[in-house]
């Protein structure tokens, strides 16, 4: 394959079974758009069942939807279930969706909405079906972070929910430090199966919806920074397509932007933030995980 990896590569996906999170527009969207155009079967997994069947009308493919709530644990039981009945396996679980910066809230678990939809919610979806995956050769879970995994990031264990302060900028750093943390961990757990690799992927800085809720002076500064540090929701689908494809990718790899900063670029392994690789508080927050949600994996 050519250096400059692009969608033009990915081999065909004929046979396989995608569910990707969050695909009704932006990144998942895109996502889903070149996994269907090269013949995976694509289930868009959204909240808003509306606008993801609207999202599947338009991919025009073999793609279905599945209401999905990350920010609630009944929702994604009730979604793991009905994929069980509906899927016969799974070969790509991408967990695309996400929320950024918002003002303090909470799931109806009562957790701070970011850390809750972006990392819990995805920790409870993958490990109540990652028995859908684990028969099958060649299956992927991507899970997506941002390079705000480095911006005023760390797992704060002794107010994972924000309830003594709130920093949205901090939060949103907390949330996708885990979902780095997470994908190493599943990996190291998944290795003795062989058949099944954990692989994340960031987007860079991709001109996506995801911004809206950014501080007013980001807002601001953007159409003026945009030229000079962004790229485009397809260009910015490319590191999560080349981890859920490429056949030379390997468990426990990061995808991301090859640019400096890591804000464009053709997508290339990147490394993480050094704390990013501490095995004892990906652990740790596994087991707090676990506690949290109530889903213990059929790994480990």
């Amino acid at each position: 394959m050519s250096r400059n990896w692009t969608d033009h590569d990915v081999p065909s996906q004929q046979g396989r079974v995608a569910v990707i999170t969050g695909a009704n527009t932006g990144l998942g969207f895109d996502t889903a758009k070149v996994l269907a155009d090269h013949g995976a079967q694509v289930v868009l997994a959204v909240r808003d069942v509306e606008k993801g069947k609207q999202a599947a009308a338009r991919l025009g493919a073999d793609v279905t939807v599945q209401e999905l709530d990350l920010a609630s644990l009944t929702s994604v039981r009730a979604a793991a279930a009905e994929l069980h009945d509906r899927l016969p396996k799974i070969d790509l679980l991408i967990n695309n969706a996400g929320v950024m910066y918002p003002p303090r809230q909470t799931t109806r678990d009562g957790f701070e909405l970011q850390f809750g939809t972006n990392h819990l919610g995805h920790f409870a979806f993958t490990g109540l079906l990652l028995d859908m995956l684990l028969p099958v050769a060649g299956s992927r879970v991507v899970t997506v972070a941002s390079i705000a995994h480095r911006i005023r990031a760390s797992i704060h264990f002794d107010d994972l929910q924000w309830e003594k302060s709130y920093d949205r900028v901090a939060a949103y750093g907390q949330a996708k430090l885990a979902n780095l943390m997470f994908s190493y961990e599943l990996q190291r757990r998944l290795a003795s199966h062989g058949t099944t690799a954990a692989i994340a992927a960031h987007p860079g800085v991709a001109r996506t919806e995801l911004m809206r809720n950014s501080p007013a002076i980001a807002r601001a500064l953007f159409p003026v920074v945009a030229p000079l540090f962004t790229q485009s929701s397809e260009r910015g689908a490319l590191p999560t397509l080349r981890a859920a494809t490429d056949p030379a990718a390997l468990g426990g790899q990061y995808y991301g932007p090859a640019g400096a900063g890591g804000y464009r670029g053709r997508p290339e392994v990147v490394a993480s933030s050094p704390q990013s690789y501490d095995v004892a508080v990906q652990q740790r927050l596994w087991a707090v995980s676990e506690e949290l949600t109530a889903v213990k994996f059929p790994v480990g």
